[in-house]
């Protein structure tokens, strides 16, 4: 699955947004939290998480960690609501991998969803792209070149089909 590139920033296609610039990758009844590209350049070098515990029940929009910077301390707040059932331990001694990879080794906690249905009130990838477009030009004065991935185009042509599968057979006259 092919990343979209909206100027300097990735956004991956196989996760969901935040406003707010967290991200969660959903399997099942669980999901993986971090955030985004666009969040952990905007926080500068990461020197320390307060990751969340395991057992920890949080409502979406709770905070579930703090991360500090060189800049600042900012909440990281839960997009969905859930129980943690497992934390990135590394980030302890490692916190730069949410600079270096924010959504492969950068994740912060895996959640048990309560209500798999939550999920239908995040981005989707590509209005997270749109979001972040809008914010650039508006916070930084940038235009922004949206690089979405090209589409795969599926061409089939009937002859191409096995008989059986036209759903129709050729009757002999």
């Amino acid at each position: 699955m092919e990343d979209i590139i909206v100027g300097k920033y990735v956004v991956k296609t196989d996760r969901y947004y935040t406003k707010d610039h967290e991200w969660a990758l959903v399997k099942g009844n669980k999901a993986w939290i971090g955030i985004t590209d666009y969040a952990q350049k905007e926080l500068g070098d990461v020197v320390y998480i307060d990751l969340p515990q395991v057992g920890e029940s949080y409502e979406s929009g709770d905070t579930i960690a703090n991360v500090e910077s060189v800049k600042s301390v900012s909440p990281i707040y839960a997009p969905l609501s859930g129980t943690v059932v497992e934390v990135n331990e590394t980030l302890s001694d490692e916190p730069h991998l949410i600079n270096e990879s924010p959504y492969e080794d950068g994740w912060i906690a895996v959640l048990e969803l309560s209500d798999p249905m939550e999920v239908e009130d995040l981005m989707p990838a590509e209005d997270y792209a749109q979001l972040l477009v809008e914010i650039v030009k508006e916070e930084k004065g940038e235009e922004v070149k949206l690089e979405m991935p090209e589409e795969e185009v599926i061409e089939e042509s009937l002859e191409a089909l096995p008989e059986e599968e036209l759903g129709y057979e050729e009757r002999e006259k």
